[in-house]
Protein backbone atom coordinates (compact mmCIF):
# COMPACT_ATOMS: atom_id res chain seq x y z
CA UNK A 1 0.00 0.00 0.00
CA UNK A 2 3.00 2.28 0.10
CA UNK A 3 2.39 3.26 -3.52
CA UNK A 4 -0.98 4.88 -2.76
CA UNK A 5 0.46 8.05 -1.15
CA UNK A 6 2.92 8.31 -4.04
CA UNK A 7 0.17 8.11 -6.69
CA UNK A 8 -2.48 10.22 -5.02
CA UNK A 9 -0.32 12.63 -3.03
CA UNK A 10 -0.76 14.05 0.41
CA UNK A 11 -2.86 16.97 1.59
CA UNK A 12 -1.22 20.34 1.98
CA UNK A 13 -2.13 23.05 4.46
CA UNK A 14 -5.44 24.72 3.75
CA UNK A 15 -5.29 28.20 2.29
CA UNK A 16 -8.25 30.56 2.58
CA UNK A 17 -9.01 34.09 1.59
CA UNK A 18 -9.82 36.78 4.10
CA UNK A 19 -13.02 38.72 3.81
CA UNK A 20 -15.59 38.21 1.08
CA UNK A 21 -14.51 35.22 -1.07
CA UNK A 22 -16.23 36.64 -4.14
CA UNK A 23 -14.60 40.02 -3.94
CA UNK A 24 -11.18 39.26 -2.55
CA UNK A 25 -8.20 39.56 -4.87
CA UNK A 26 -4.52 39.07 -4.32
CA UNK A 27 -1.31 39.53 -6.22
CA UNK A 28 0.80 36.57 -7.18
CA UNK A 29 4.07 36.49 -9.00
CA UNK A 30 3.62 35.28 -12.56
CA UNK A 31 5.23 31.92 -13.20
CA UNK A 32 5.79 32.29 -16.92
CA UNK A 33 7.68 34.69 -19.12
CA UNK A 34 8.94 37.98 -17.72
CA UNK A 35 6.48 40.86 -17.55
CA UNK A 36 3.48 38.53 -17.78
CA UNK A 37 0.75 39.05 -15.22
CA UNK A 38 -1.36 36.61 -13.29
CA UNK A 39 -4.52 36.75 -11.31
CA UNK A 40 -6.27 34.51 -8.88
CA UNK A 41 -9.92 33.79 -9.51
CA UNK A 42 -11.75 34.93 -6.40
CA UNK A 43 -13.45 31.55 -6.02
CA UNK A 44 -10.43 29.41 -6.83
CA UNK A 45 -7.92 30.45 -4.20
CA UNK A 46 -9.59 28.42 -1.49
CA UNK A 47 -8.89 25.26 -3.44
CA UNK A 48 -5.34 25.78 -4.66
CA UNK A 49 -4.21 23.07 -2.31
CA UNK A 50 -7.31 20.94 -2.66
CA UNK A 51 -7.82 20.43 1.06
CA UNK A 52 -11.36 20.17 2.38
CA UNK A 53 -12.94 23.08 4.13
CA UNK A 54 -12.89 23.26 7.86
CA UNK A 55 -15.93 21.68 9.42
CA UNK A 56 -15.48 18.16 8.08
CA UNK A 57 -18.24 16.57 6.07
CA UNK A 58 -20.59 19.54 6.33
CA UNK A 59 -17.94 21.83 4.86
CA UNK A 60 -17.26 19.24 2.16
CA UNK A 61 -20.87 19.25 0.94
CA UNK A 62 -21.20 23.00 1.47
CA UNK A 63 -18.35 23.52 -0.99
CA UNK A 64 -20.15 21.36 -3.56
CA UNK A 65 -23.33 23.36 -3.10
CA UNK A 66 -21.57 26.71 -3.42
CA UNK A 67 -19.83 25.63 -6.62
CA UNK A 68 -22.87 24.15 -8.38
CA UNK A 69 -25.12 27.04 -7.29
CA UNK A 70 -22.73 29.58 -8.81
CA UNK A 71 -23.93 31.83 -11.60
CA UNK A 72 -20.80 30.91 -13.52
CA UNK A 73 -21.82 27.24 -13.51
CA UNK A 74 -25.35 28.13 -14.63
CA UNK A 75 -23.77 29.97 -17.57
CA UNK A 76 -21.90 26.77 -18.47
CA UNK A 77 -25.21 24.89 -18.73
CA UNK A 78 -26.76 27.47 -21.08
CA UNK A 79 -23.66 27.90 -23.22
CA UNK A 80 -23.05 24.13 -23.31
CA UNK A 81 -26.60 23.77 -24.64
CA UNK A 82 -25.90 26.47 -27.23
CA UNK A 83 -22.71 24.65 -28.25
CA UNK A 84 -24.46 21.32 -28.76
CA UNK A 85 -27.65 22.52 -30.47
CA UNK A 86 -26.25 23.18 -34.00
CA UNK A 87 -24.31 19.92 -34.23
CA UNK A 88 -27.18 17.65 -35.30
CA UNK A 89 -28.57 20.35 -37.61
CA UNK A 90 -25.68 19.60 -39.99
CA UNK A 91 -25.54 15.87 -39.24
CA UNK A 92 -28.38 13.54 -38.22
CA UNK A 93 -31.27 16.02 -38.55
CA UNK A 94 -30.08 17.28 -41.93
CA UNK A 95 -29.52 13.73 -43.14
CA UNK A 96 -33.10 12.84 -42.14
CA UNK A 97 -34.52 15.91 -43.95
CA UNK A 98 -32.63 15.09 -47.14
CA UNK A 99 -33.68 11.44 -46.96
CA UNK A 100 -37.36 12.32 -46.52
CA UNK A 101 -37.15 14.67 -49.52
CA UNK A 102 -35.81 11.84 -51.70
CA UNK A 103 -32.25 13.09 -52.18
CA UNK A 104 -29.91 10.35 -53.46
CA UNK A 105 -27.80 8.42 -50.98
CA UNK A 106 -24.65 9.42 -52.89
CA UNK A 107 -25.46 13.11 -52.43
CA UNK A 108 -26.33 12.61 -48.76
CA UNK A 109 -22.98 10.86 -48.29
CA UNK A 110 -21.13 13.94 -49.54
CA UNK A 111 -22.89 16.00 -46.87
CA UNK A 112 -20.68 14.29 -44.28
CA UNK A 113 -17.96 16.72 -45.44
CA UNK A 114 -20.05 19.56 -44.01
CA UNK A 115 -18.58 18.73 -40.58
CA UNK A 116 -14.98 19.51 -41.59
CA UNK A 117 -14.97 22.93 -39.84
CA UNK A 118 -15.21 21.12 -36.49
CA UNK A 119 -11.95 19.31 -37.30
CA UNK A 120 -10.02 22.37 -38.46
CA UNK A 121 -11.38 25.02 -36.10
CA UNK A 122 -7.94 25.41 -34.51
CA UNK A 123 -6.74 27.02 -37.77
CA UNK A 124 -8.76 30.23 -37.35
CA UNK A 125 -9.02 30.10 -33.54
CA UNK A 126 -5.98 32.45 -33.11
CA UNK A 127 -7.82 35.13 -35.08
CA UNK A 128 -10.68 34.97 -32.56
CA UNK A 129 -8.13 35.78 -29.85
CA UNK A 130 -6.55 38.62 -31.82
CA UNK A 131 -9.63 40.31 -33.34
CA UNK A 132 -11.99 40.31 -30.41
CA UNK A 133 -14.86 42.80 -30.13
CA UNK A 134 -15.17 44.22 -26.63
CA UNK A 135 -18.66 45.76 -26.67
CA UNK A 136 -20.02 42.92 -24.47
CA UNK A 137 -16.77 42.21 -22.69
CA UNK A 138 -14.15 39.61 -23.38
CA UNK A 139 -15.43 36.48 -25.19
CA UNK A 140 -19.15 37.27 -24.79
CA UNK A 141 -19.32 39.49 -27.89
CA UNK A 142 -18.08 36.70 -30.15
CA UNK A 143 -20.42 34.14 -28.54
CA UNK A 144 -23.44 36.44 -28.96
CA UNK A 145 -22.47 37.23 -32.57
CA UNK A 146 -22.12 33.58 -33.55
CA UNK A 147 -25.41 32.67 -31.84
CA UNK A 148 -27.32 35.38 -33.74
CA UNK A 149 -25.67 34.37 -37.04
CA UNK A 150 -26.55 30.72 -36.38
CA UNK A 151 -30.19 31.69 -35.82
CA UNK A 152 -30.26 33.70 -39.05
CA UNK A 153 -28.68 30.81 -40.99
CA UNK A 154 -31.29 28.38 -39.65
CA UNK A 155 -34.06 30.75 -40.76
CA UNK A 156 -32.46 31.02 -44.20
CA UNK A 157 -32.10 27.25 -44.56
CA UNK A 158 -35.82 26.86 -43.82
CA UNK A 159 -36.62 28.96 -46.92
CA UNK A 160 -35.07 26.47 -49.38
CA UNK A 161 -36.36 23.17 -50.76
CA UNK A 162 -33.63 20.48 -50.91
CA UNK A 163 -35.10 18.98 -54.09
CA UNK A 164 -34.61 22.20 -56.07
CA UNK A 165 -31.93 24.09 -54.09
CA UNK A 166 -29.51 21.45 -52.85
CA UNK A 167 -26.50 23.72 -53.47
CA UNK A 168 -27.98 26.45 -51.27
CA UNK A 169 -28.75 23.89 -48.54
CA UNK A 170 -25.15 22.65 -48.73
CA UNK A 171 -23.70 26.17 -48.51
CA UNK A 172 -25.90 27.04 -45.53
CA UNK A 173 -25.03 23.75 -43.83
CA UNK A 174 -21.32 24.59 -44.17
CA UNK A 175 -22.05 28.05 -42.76
CA UNK A 176 -23.83 26.52 -39.74
CA UNK A 177 -20.91 24.15 -39.16
CA UNK A 178 -18.37 27.00 -39.42
CA UNK A 179 -20.33 29.28 -37.08
CA UNK A 180 -20.95 26.42 -34.64
CA UNK A 181 -17.26 25.43 -34.59
CA UNK A 182 -16.31 29.08 -34.05
CA UNK A 183 -18.81 29.33 -31.19
CA UNK A 184 -17.23 26.20 -29.66
CA UNK A 185 -13.79 27.82 -29.82
CA UNK A 186 -14.92 30.95 -28.01
CA UNK A 187 -17.06 29.06 -25.49
CA UNK A 188 -14.13 26.81 -24.56
CA UNK A 189 -11.98 29.91 -24.10
CA UNK A 190 -14.70 31.65 -22.06
CA UNK A 191 -15.02 28.62 -19.78
CA UNK A 192 -11.26 28.38 -19.30
CA UNK A 193 -10.98 32.11 -18.56
CA UNK A 194 -13.98 32.37 -16.26
CA UNK A 195 -13.75 29.34 -13.99
CA UNK A 196 -11.39 29.03 -11.07
CA UNK A 197 -9.72 25.89 -9.77
CA UNK A 198 -12.70 24.83 -7.65
CA UNK A 199 -15.13 25.31 -10.51
CA UNK A 200 -13.34 23.68 -13.45
CA UNK A 201 -14.62 20.17 -12.81
CA UNK A 202 -18.17 21.34 -12.18
CA UNK A 203 -18.01 23.61 -15.23
CA UNK A 204 -16.81 20.75 -17.42
CA UNK A 205 -19.56 18.46 -16.08
CA UNK A 206 -22.40 20.96 -16.51
CA UNK A 207 -21.11 21.86 -20.00
CA UNK A 208 -21.31 18.17 -20.96
CA UNK A 209 -24.84 18.01 -19.54
CA UNK A 210 -25.99 21.03 -21.55
CA UNK A 211 -24.25 19.76 -24.69
CA UNK A 212 -25.85 16.31 -24.47
CA UNK A 213 -29.32 17.72 -23.78
CA UNK A 214 -29.01 19.99 -26.80
CA UNK A 215 -28.00 17.08 -29.01
CA UNK A 216 -31.15 15.25 -27.89
CA UNK A 217 -33.27 18.30 -28.76
CA UNK A 218 -31.75 18.94 -32.21
CA UNK A 219 -31.22 15.25 -32.92
CA UNK A 220 -33.97 12.85 -31.85
CA UNK A 221 -36.26 15.67 -30.73
CA UNK A 222 -36.07 17.40 -34.11
CA UNK A 223 -36.97 14.17 -35.92
CA UNK A 224 -40.08 13.70 -33.78
CA UNK A 225 -41.15 17.35 -34.10
CA UNK A 226 -40.64 17.34 -37.86
CA UNK A 227 -42.49 14.04 -38.32
CA UNK A 228 -45.42 14.63 -35.98
CA UNK A 229 -46.09 18.38 -36.05
CA UNK A 230 -44.05 20.98 -37.93
CA UNK A 231 -42.21 19.47 -40.87
CA UNK A 232 -38.53 20.19 -41.49
CA UNK A 233 -38.59 23.88 -42.55
CA UNK A 234 -40.53 24.94 -39.45
CA UNK A 235 -38.35 22.67 -37.28
CA UNK A 236 -35.28 24.59 -38.46
CA UNK A 237 -37.11 27.83 -37.71
CA UNK A 238 -37.80 26.52 -34.21
CA UNK A 239 -34.10 25.75 -33.72
CA UNK A 240 -33.26 29.26 -34.95
CA UNK A 241 -35.67 30.66 -32.36
CA UNK A 242 -33.98 28.64 -29.63
CA UNK A 243 -30.62 30.07 -30.69
CA UNK A 244 -32.02 33.61 -30.35
CA UNK A 245 -33.22 32.82 -26.82
CA UNK A 246 -29.76 31.48 -26.00
CA UNK A 247 -28.21 34.62 -27.45
CA UNK A 248 -30.39 36.68 -25.11
CA UNK A 249 -29.16 34.59 -22.16
CA UNK A 250 -25.55 35.31 -23.15
CA UNK A 251 -26.17 38.99 -22.40
CA UNK A 252 -26.55 38.16 -18.69
CA UNK A 253 -23.69 35.66 -18.46
CA UNK A 254 -20.81 36.72 -16.15
CA UNK A 255 -17.97 38.77 -17.56
CA UNK A 256 -14.49 37.30 -17.60
CA UNK A 257 -11.40 39.16 -16.32
CA UNK A 258 -9.58 41.21 -18.91
CA UNK A 259 -6.24 40.00 -20.22
CA UNK A 260 -3.28 41.41 -22.07
CA UNK A 261 -3.97 41.49 -25.79
CA UNK A 262 -1.48 40.58 -28.47
CA UNK A 263 -0.63 43.82 -30.28
CA UNK A 264 0.16 42.90 -33.85
CA UNK A 265 -0.50 44.26 -37.31
CA UNK A 266 -3.83 43.24 -38.80
CA UNK A 267 -2.13 42.98 -42.19
CA UNK A 268 0.50 40.61 -40.79
CA UNK A 269 -2.22 38.46 -39.23
CA UNK A 270 -4.29 38.07 -42.38
CA UNK A 271 -1.23 37.62 -44.58
CA UNK A 272 0.17 34.96 -42.28
CA UNK A 273 -3.20 33.19 -42.12
CA UNK A 274 -3.57 33.21 -45.90
CA UNK A 275 -0.04 31.98 -46.57
CA UNK A 276 -0.33 29.20 -43.98
CA UNK A 277 -3.60 27.94 -45.52
CA UNK A 278 -2.28 28.21 -49.09
CA UNK A 279 0.97 26.36 -48.35
CA UNK A 280 -0.81 23.65 -46.36
CA UNK A 281 -3.39 23.11 -49.10
CA UNK A 282 -0.73 23.01 -51.82
CA UNK A 283 1.44 20.47 -49.97
CA UNK A 284 -1.55 18.26 -49.14
CA UNK A 285 -2.82 18.31 -52.73
CA UNK A 286 0.65 17.61 -54.16
CA UNK A 287 1.35 14.69 -51.83
CA UNK A 288 -2.14 13.23 -52.37
CA UNK A 289 -1.63 13.30 -56.13
CA UNK A 290 1.83 11.75 -55.77
CA UNK A 291 0.48 8.86 -53.69
CA UNK A 292 -2.00 7.96 -56.43
CA UNK A 293 0.95 7.09 -58.69
CA UNK A 294 2.49 4.69 -56.15
CA UNK A 295 1.86 0.91 -56.38
CA UNK A 296 -0.22 0.45 -53.20
CA UNK A 297 -2.30 -2.59 -54.19
CA UNK A 298 -0.61 -4.91 -51.70
CA UNK A 299 -0.29 -2.38 -48.87
CA UNK A 300 -2.13 -3.28 -45.66
CA UNK A 301 -4.60 -1.00 -43.88
CA UNK A 302 -1.89 -0.09 -41.38
CA UNK A 303 0.40 0.84 -44.26
CA UNK A 304 -2.24 3.06 -45.87
CA UNK A 305 -2.96 4.67 -42.49
CA UNK A 306 0.77 5.33 -42.06
CA UNK A 307 0.93 6.99 -45.50
CA UNK A 308 -2.10 9.17 -44.76
CA UNK A 309 -0.61 10.12 -41.40
CA UNK A 310 2.69 11.04 -43.04
CA UNK A 311 0.83 13.28 -45.51
CA UNK A 312 -1.06 15.02 -42.69
CA UNK A 313 2.08 15.53 -40.59
CA UNK A 314 4.07 16.84 -43.57
CA UNK A 315 1.23 19.19 -44.46
CA UNK A 316 1.05 20.50 -40.89
CA UNK A 317 4.80 21.00 -40.62
CA UNK A 318 4.93 22.83 -43.97
CA UNK A 319 2.06 25.12 -42.92
CA UNK A 320 3.69 25.92 -39.57
CA UNK A 321 7.07 26.62 -41.20
CA UNK A 322 5.34 28.93 -43.68
CA UNK A 323 3.54 30.73 -40.84
CA UNK A 324 6.81 31.25 -38.99
CA UNK A 325 8.65 32.41 -42.11
CA UNK A 326 6.01 34.93 -43.20
CA UNK A 327 4.90 35.83 -39.67
CA UNK A 328 1.51 34.87 -38.19
CA UNK A 329 1.74 36.36 -34.68
CA UNK A 330 -1.56 35.19 -33.19
CA UNK A 331 -0.86 31.60 -34.30
CA UNK A 332 2.78 31.48 -33.17
CA UNK A 333 2.52 33.39 -29.88
CA UNK A 334 0.25 30.82 -28.12
CA UNK A 335 2.64 27.98 -28.87
CA UNK A 336 5.74 29.98 -28.02
CA UNK A 337 4.09 30.71 -24.66
CA UNK A 338 3.10 27.06 -24.13
CA UNK A 339 6.54 25.68 -24.96
CA UNK A 340 8.16 28.10 -22.55
CA UNK A 341 6.81 25.98 -19.69
CA UNK A 342 8.63 23.01 -18.23
CA UNK A 343 7.92 19.57 -19.77
CA UNK A 344 5.73 21.07 -22.51
CA UNK A 345 6.21 18.14 -24.90
CA UNK A 346 5.45 15.60 -22.18
CA UNK A 347 2.27 17.47 -21.27
CA UNK A 348 1.19 17.29 -24.92
CA UNK A 349 1.92 13.57 -24.94
CA UNK A 350 -0.16 13.16 -21.79
CA UNK A 351 -3.10 14.81 -23.57
CA UNK A 352 -2.88 12.18 -26.32
CA UNK A 353 -2.42 9.21 -23.98
CA UNK A 354 -4.72 9.93 -21.04
CA UNK A 355 -7.99 8.70 -22.62
CA UNK A 356 -6.42 6.38 -25.19
CA UNK A 357 -7.51 3.17 -23.44
CA UNK A 358 -11.04 4.55 -23.09
CA UNK A 359 -11.04 5.44 -26.81
CA UNK A 360 -9.88 1.94 -27.78
CA UNK A 361 -12.65 0.29 -25.77
CA UNK A 362 -15.32 2.61 -27.15
CA UNK A 363 -14.29 2.40 -30.80
CA UNK A 364 -15.95 -0.97 -31.45
CA UNK A 365 -18.40 -1.29 -28.54
CA UNK A 366 -21.53 -1.35 -30.74
CA UNK A 367 -20.05 -3.95 -33.12
CA UNK A 368 -18.94 -6.07 -30.17
CA UNK A 369 -22.39 -6.05 -28.56
CA UNK A 370 -24.14 -6.86 -31.85
CA UNK A 371 -21.73 -9.33 -33.46
CA UNK A 372 -19.46 -10.45 -30.64
CA UNK A 373 -22.15 -11.16 -28.04
CA UNK A 374 -25.31 -11.32 -30.13
CA UNK A 375 -27.62 -8.67 -28.70
CA UNK A 376 -30.30 -7.13 -30.93
CA UNK A 377 -30.16 -3.57 -32.25
CA UNK A 378 -33.07 -2.59 -29.99
CA UNK A 379 -31.32 -3.96 -26.92
CA UNK A 380 -28.07 -2.22 -27.81
CA UNK A 381 -29.87 1.04 -28.57
CA UNK A 382 -31.82 1.04 -25.31
CA UNK A 383 -28.96 0.04 -23.02
CA UNK A 384 -25.77 1.18 -24.76
CA UNK A 385 -27.14 4.51 -25.95
CA UNK A 386 -29.80 5.21 -23.32
CA UNK A 387 -28.17 3.91 -20.14
CA UNK A 388 -24.73 4.88 -21.45
CA UNK A 389 -25.78 8.51 -21.91
CA UNK A 390 -27.29 8.71 -18.43
CA UNK A 391 -24.22 7.09 -16.86
CA UNK A 392 -21.88 9.48 -18.72
CA UNK A 393 -23.79 12.52 -17.46
CA UNK A 394 -23.88 11.19 -13.90
CA UNK A 395 -20.16 10.43 -14.06
CA UNK A 396 -19.34 13.90 -15.35
CA UNK A 397 -21.42 15.57 -12.63
CA UNK A 398 -19.88 13.36 -9.94
CA UNK A 399 -16.41 14.12 -11.29
CA UNK A 400 -17.15 17.83 -11.21
CA UNK A 401 -18.36 17.55 -7.61
CA UNK A 402 -15.19 15.68 -6.63
CA UNK A 403 -12.96 18.25 -8.32
CA UNK A 404 -14.62 21.12 -6.47
CA UNK A 405 -12.84 19.99 -3.30
CA UNK A 406 -9.92 17.84 -4.47
CA UNK A 407 -6.63 18.48 -6.33
CA UNK A 408 -6.60 18.00 -10.08
CA UNK A 409 -3.78 15.44 -10.00
CA UNK A 410 -5.65 13.21 -7.54
CA UNK A 411 -8.77 13.26 -9.72
CA UNK A 412 -6.86 12.56 -12.94
CA UNK A 413 -5.06 9.61 -11.40
CA UNK A 414 -8.08 8.10 -9.64
CA UNK A 415 -10.43 8.53 -12.59
CA UNK A 416 -7.76 7.35 -15.03
CA UNK A 417 -7.38 4.11 -13.05
CA UNK A 418 -11.16 3.67 -12.94
CA UNK A 419 -11.38 4.24 -16.71
CA UNK A 420 -8.85 1.49 -17.32
CA UNK A 421 -10.35 -1.00 -14.84
CA UNK A 422 -13.90 -0.43 -16.18
CA UNK A 423 -12.89 -2.02 -19.51
CA UNK A 424 -12.75 -5.38 -17.73
CA UNK A 425 -16.57 -5.36 -17.88
CA UNK A 426 -16.44 -5.88 -21.63
CA UNK A 427 -13.86 -8.63 -21.16
CA UNK A 428 -16.32 -10.40 -18.87
CA UNK A 429 -19.02 -10.03 -21.52
CA UNK A 430 -16.66 -11.61 -24.04
CA UNK A 431 -15.78 -14.68 -21.95
CA UNK A 432 -19.04 -15.35 -20.06
CA UNK A 433 -22.41 -16.50 -21.40
CA UNK A 434 -24.75 -13.85 -22.79
CA UNK A 435 -26.32 -11.82 -19.96
CA UNK A 436 -28.48 -8.71 -20.10
CA UNK A 437 -27.64 -7.82 -16.51
CA UNK A 438 -23.91 -8.09 -17.22
CA UNK A 439 -24.27 -5.95 -20.36
CA UNK A 440 -26.10 -3.24 -18.42
CA UNK A 441 -23.51 -3.36 -15.64
CA UNK A 442 -20.55 -3.24 -18.03
CA UNK A 443 -21.98 -0.35 -20.07
CA UNK A 444 -23.09 1.56 -16.98
CA UNK A 445 -19.75 1.26 -15.18
CA UNK A 446 -17.66 2.02 -18.28
CA UNK A 447 -19.66 5.12 -19.18
CA UNK A 448 -19.77 6.29 -15.56
CA UNK A 449 -15.99 6.06 -15.29
CA UNK A 450 -15.60 7.65 -18.71
CA UNK A 451 -17.71 10.60 -17.53
CA UNK A 452 -15.54 10.95 -14.42
CA UNK A 453 -12.42 10.98 -16.57
CA UNK A 454 -13.92 13.49 -18.99
CA UNK A 455 -14.65 15.98 -16.19
CA UNK A 456 -11.08 15.77 -14.92
CA UNK A 457 -9.57 15.85 -18.42
CA UNK A 458 -11.48 18.96 -19.51
CA UNK A 459 -10.47 20.63 -16.24
CA UNK A 460 -6.86 19.68 -17.05
CA UNK A 461 -7.07 21.28 -20.51
CA UNK A 462 -8.57 24.43 -19.00
CA UNK A 463 -5.76 24.61 -16.46
CA UNK A 464 -3.16 24.43 -19.24
CA UNK A 465 -4.42 27.48 -21.11
CA UNK A 466 -3.06 31.00 -20.86
CA UNK A 467 -5.81 33.66 -20.70
CA UNK A 468 -4.05 35.73 -23.36
CA UNK A 469 -4.41 32.92 -25.91
CA UNK A 470 -7.08 30.64 -24.44
CA UNK A 471 -9.12 30.37 -27.67
CA UNK A 472 -6.12 29.28 -29.75
CA UNK A 473 -4.54 27.08 -27.08
CA UNK A 474 -7.70 25.23 -26.06
CA UNK A 475 -8.68 24.62 -29.70
CA UNK A 476 -5.25 23.17 -30.46
CA UNK A 477 -5.08 21.11 -27.26
CA UNK A 478 -8.55 19.64 -27.82
CA UNK A 479 -7.65 18.85 -31.45
CA UNK A 480 -4.57 17.03 -30.17
CA UNK A 481 -6.73 15.11 -27.69
CA UNK A 482 -8.84 13.87 -30.63
CA UNK A 483 -5.82 12.32 -32.37
CA UNK A 484 -6.13 9.12 -30.37
CA UNK A 485 -9.85 8.75 -31.10
CA UNK A 486 -9.24 9.16 -34.84
CA UNK A 487 -6.53 6.53 -35.15
CA UNK A 488 -7.73 3.83 -32.76
CA UNK A 489 -10.53 2.73 -35.11
CA UNK A 490 -8.38 1.09 -37.80
CA UNK A 491 -6.01 -0.36 -35.20
CA UNK A 492 -8.91 -1.77 -33.16
CA UNK A 493 -10.35 -3.67 -36.12
CA UNK A 494 -7.02 -5.30 -36.92
CA UNK A 495 -6.46 -6.21 -33.26
CA UNK A 496 -9.87 -7.89 -32.96
CA UNK A 497 -9.31 -9.90 -36.15
CA UNK A 498 -5.85 -10.95 -34.95
CA UNK A 499 -6.47 -11.69 -31.24
CA UNK A 500 -10.23 -11.93 -30.69
CA UNK A 501 -12.53 -9.89 -28.44
CA UNK A 502 -11.29 -11.05 -24.98
CA UNK A 503 -7.65 -10.27 -25.75
CA UNK A 504 -8.64 -6.96 -27.35
CA UNK A 505 -10.38 -5.70 -24.20
CA UNK A 506 -7.45 -6.84 -22.06
CA UNK A 507 -5.18 -4.80 -24.35
CA UNK A 508 -7.39 -1.73 -23.87
CA UNK A 509 -6.56 -1.88 -20.16
CA UNK A 510 -2.85 -2.14 -20.95
CA UNK A 511 -3.13 0.78 -23.40
CA UNK A 512 -4.26 3.03 -20.55
CA UNK A 513 -1.13 2.37 -18.47
CA UNK A 514 1.38 4.59 -20.37
CA UNK A 515 -0.85 7.61 -19.79
CA UNK A 516 -1.14 6.86 -16.06
CA UNK A 517 2.61 6.36 -15.72
CA UNK A 518 3.28 9.63 -17.55
CA UNK A 519 0.75 11.38 -15.31
CA UNK A 520 2.61 10.09 -12.24
CA UNK A 521 5.92 11.26 -13.73
CA UNK A 522 4.47 14.75 -14.30
CA UNK A 523 2.69 14.90 -10.91
CA UNK A 524 4.58 18.01 -9.77
CA UNK A 525 3.65 19.90 -12.95
CA UNK A 526 -0.01 18.86 -12.75
CA UNK A 527 -0.24 19.78 -9.07
CA UNK A 528 1.10 23.23 -9.87
CA UNK A 529 -1.62 23.89 -12.45
CA UNK A 530 -4.32 26.21 -11.20
CA UNK A 531 -2.25 28.02 -8.58
CA UNK A 532 -2.42 31.06 -10.87
CA UNK A 533 -4.33 31.78 -14.05
CA UNK A 534 -1.69 32.79 -16.56
CA UNK A 535 -2.06 35.95 -18.56
CA UNK A 536 -4.76 37.72 -16.57
CA UNK A 537 -4.55 41.27 -15.34
CA UNK A 538 -4.25 41.88 -11.61
CA UNK A 539 -6.57 43.88 -9.39
CA UNK A 540 -5.15 45.37 -6.23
Amino acid sequence: MAIVPVLFGVRLPYVSMLGNPRGARCKLRAMTAPNSAASVNPVSVTAVTGAPAAGGRAGFWRTYGQVFASGRIAAMLLLGFSSGLPLALTAGALQAWLTVEGISIKTIGYFALVGLPYTFKFVWAPLLDRFEPRWLGRRRAWIFTFQVLLAITCFLMARFDPTSSIDAIAALAVAIAFLSASQDVVFDAYRADLLGTEERGAGAAVSVLGYRLAMLVSGGGALIIADQWLGWPDTYRLMGGLMLLLAASTLVCPRVPDAKRLLSSARAEWLGFGVMIAVGAAVWFGLSQLVQWLPLDGVSRFGRLAIETAIMVTTGVAAIVAARRIGFPSFLAPWDAFFSRRHALLLLLLIVLYKLGDAFAGSLTTSFLLRGVGFTQTEVGAINKGLGLVATIIGALAGGAWLSNRPLYNALMLFGILQAVSNFGYWLLAVLPKSYALMAAAIGVENLCGGLGTAAFVAFLMALTDMRYSAAQYALLSALAAVGRVYVGPASGVMVESFGWPSFFMLTVVTALPGLLLLWWLRADVRALGAVKLGATVDD
